[in-house]
């Protein structure tokens, strides 16, 4: 995967009409209302939009909301984004009522140097999510001839849609500075890490984190697996796990993976004692048990006392650390003390800290800690692929510097 790619900064926008694909996917209140309940989203959009803006370009701007799938459904709306993107700039943002219809040609056509106009919900059309190269070249077009393109939504890079792959084919494209900043720190830290790099492998199943740790095994220094996917790593060795997740089918590759680990060198740090529960409930009775020794009818919902002092240690001298998924059921506050010292182990720590979207992103953010991490990537499985060194259509077609 090549990480150099052009930004907005390297190519003129002064007086250009600019496609603009943003991430304005913001959680809505759930009775209708209209209501935004996070704007982060919007707000992360900002510096890209400002800068555009002050080199005299005119704006587009474009987002997918929810999975409408083709359908028009007035509550995924772009109506109320407009509203909070106008008053985060202080400026009027003008809404097409469709995508590529007549008034959002109309508008595209009349909209001038330093404004800004925003399409209709992407996903109204099925064109989008299909990549359908009419969709692509109408979306285009609102650009005119001499337009360009910026990508600035790393949360959808992973797949190949209308609008954050098809539209390259008929545009320049460039990423905005909030896909930079991914491309420069994950990018950085896979390419040429400040050692030791040390990558801490959360969540419930091995199955979704197989390429990250193939490709993690090429790289880091050390791995830490956390979360449900350890229980079938320890049943893989022989372990007990009574109720707890396990994967069989992937018993023998995590096998495969502790000898291909011993192979190159590279520690792989499983956990050595783990909190036990008599049902899947935050009121559940708990006690702490040795790794693989699970009692039957006990499920495993966090790391032990004793993993959790060994994890910590393993990040506190690293040169780089990279975080994704939490340490155990992080949902139920007493079954949340591993994914917490984790996370304060990482704000203690001088290393180049990235955490990778998802559980971990919302866990550090919940626990105050988001202002200690070096990077907190936007994108949950958009990261994930990167860090396993996939083929990002988003980020490909983009225009190499």
């Amino acid at each position: 995967m090549d990480y150099n790619k052009k930004s907005v900064t390297d190519i003129e926008v002064r007086g250009k009409k600019v496609l603009l694909r943003c991430d304005f996917n913001v959680p809505m209140a759930k009775d209708g209302s209209g209501v935004i309940t996070d704007d982060k989203r919007i707000r992360a959009a900002l510096p890209t939009i400002q800068y555009l803006l002050e080199q005299n370009a005119a704006v587009i701007a474009c987002s997918h909301m929810g999975k409408p799938k083709g359908e028009w459904k007035p509550e995924l709306s772009m109506t109320p984004v407009a509203a909070r993107l106008s008053e985060l700039l202080g400026k009027e943002v003008i809404l097409a009522k469709d995508i590529v219809g007549e008034d959002a040609q109309a508008k595209a056509a009349a909209l001038q140097p330093g404004q800004i106009l925003l399409l209709e919900n992407l996903r109204y059309d099925k064109g989008e999510t299909k990549n359908n190269p009419d969709f692509a070249k109408a979306l285009a077009d609102l650009a005119g001839a001499d337009g360009v393109y910026v990508s600035d939504a790393f949360g959808t890079v992973h797949r190949a849609h209308a609008s954050t792959a098809g539209v390259a084919a008929y545009l320049p494209a460039v990423s905005g500075f909030l896909i930079q900043k991914e491309l420069d720190v994950i990018g950085g830290a896979l390419a040429a890490p400040k050692r030791p790099l040390v990558a801490i492998l959360g969540g419930s199943k091995v199955s979704s984190k197989i390429g990250v740790i193939n490709n993690l095994l090429e790289i880091a220094d050390t791995i830490i697996i956390g979360g449900g996917m350890a229980y079938t790593f320890s049943a893989a060795q022989g372990g007990k796990v009574g109720n707890s997740l396990l994967e069989e089918d992937w018993k023998e590759y995590s096998l495969e993976m502790l000898q291909k680990a011993k192979d190159k060198g590279v520690k792989l740090l499983l956990p050595v004692d783990t909190v036990v529960a008599d049902k899947f409930a935050p009121d559940a009775n708990s006690q702490v048990v040795d790794a693989g020794q699970i009692p039957d009818g006990w499920e495993g919902l966090d790391i032990g006392p004793k993993t959790v002092e060994l994890y910590c240690n393993a990040v506190a001298d690293a040169g780089t650390v990279i975080w994704n998924g939490p340490m155990g059921v992080f949902e139920f506050e007493k079954f949340a003390v591993g994914t917490k010292a984790v996370a304060e182990a990482l704000s203690k720590t001088d290393a180049i800290t990235i955490i990778g979207g998802g559980d971990s992103a919302a866990a550090v953010q919940q626990l105050g800690y988001a202002d200690k991490m070096t990077h907190i990537s936007t994108g949950g499985g958009a990261s994930l692929e990167f860090m396993e060194g996939k083929v990002l259509p988003g980020i490909a077609c983009l225009q190499d510097k």
